[in-house]
């Protein structure tokens, strides 16, 4: 539904246009264009914050990428969800509640990891009493990523409510009211599923006045609180990375490398007086030697690369 333009008279009897704005009444905008910016900003550094975090915990690369962004009445939001698994929380001081969104075939393959596997997706829409704390845990780690990612704005404490897997039974907030909507899509190594964030606008109308991007860009100079410190710290003492031991190298002419076969015998460049290098992210960082501990080939690490 819009506003026409109107045309008075003039008095020569001449018509000059008036310009308009298209309004719709039935979906009222409750948000300016610099507020969702920053409602955008601070979902970016979540979806960075939780990858990371999940990645540590997963022990498997994750990433999240912010969709979308956009401002909708509440029953249009749960329309446009399938089948998964909803989480209803609660973000004190803020009253009310907000939902996090995740489809199933992203919940089993984080399941599955956590348990030791290759991440592989199961076809089912239900929960066992086994599967639901193993999300309870893996969504807790997440809200320290939301609650880190808010701290520029206001200083929150992400709560679980409950937990469905029907939308008929998530009514944090009337059909008609207006909610924020943040869609993401999340990577896990071939797997790609989605994820998204529902926040009623009651929920963010105390902080409006907040998100305005020059109040925020403020706010996030300031010195890191500990809680961040020790979340950095975790996240990149449990991080893992790939160690390699070169042994040496050879030059061989192309006729020569084709034909290689078993049993051959390649000189390399590297003496045995000498240490061997230990890469990490294909990067010398060590030097050592190689070792027998039992029945296993180890490097005795003798003195660190500075240079």
């Amino acid at each position: 539904m819009g506003l026409g333009s109107f045309q008075p008279a003039g008095r020569s009897g001449s018509k000059a246009a008036v310009a308009y704005e298209v309004y719709d009444f039935r979906r009222p905008d409750k948000f300016s264009k610099d507020q969702l910016r920053t409602l955008q900003m601070l979902h970016e550094t979540f979806a960075r914050l939780a990858g990371s975090g999940l990645s540590a915990y997963l022990r498997a690369p994750v990433n999240i990428d912010l969709i979308s962004l956009e401002q909708v009445p509440y029953e249009e939001y749960l329309r446009s969800i399938n089948q998964s698994v909803f989480t209803i929380m609660s973000l004190p001081p803020l009253t009310g509640q907000a939902v996090l969104e995740i489809e199933f075939g992203l919940v089993f393959t984080m399941i599955d990891r956590m348990l030791g596997g290759p991440g592989k997706g199961i076809g089912r829409n239900v929960l066992t009493d086994i599967e639901r704390p193993l999300v309870k845990t893996m969504i807790e780690r997440m809200f320290q990523a939301l609650k880190s990612a808010w701290e520029g704005v206001v200083i929150v404490n992400p709560g679980i409510e409950g937990m469905e897997t029907s939308s008929q039974f998530v009514q944090i907030a009337p059909p008609n009211d207006i909610v924020v909507t943040i869609l993401f899509e999340v990577k896990i190594g071939q797997q790609r599923s989605a994820m998204s964030l529902c926040i009623p606008y009651l929920v963010l109308k105390p902080i409006t006045t907040k998100l305005s991007a020059q109040k925020w860009f403020a706010g996030s100079n300031r010195r890191h609180s500990a809680s961040s410190r020790r979340m950095l710290s975790y996240q990149v003492n449990n991080s893992i990375v790939d160690c390699t031991v070169r042994l040496g190298g050879a030059r061989l002419s192309i006729q020569d490398f084709l034909a290689l076969k078993p049993g051959d015998v390649l000189r390399l460049d590297q003496k045995t007086a000498n240490d061997l290098s230990l890469l990490v992210g294909n990067v010398a960082k060590y030097e050592g030697k190689p070792a027998l501990q039992g029945k296993k080939l180890v490097f005795s690490v003798s003195d660190a690369i500075t240079e």
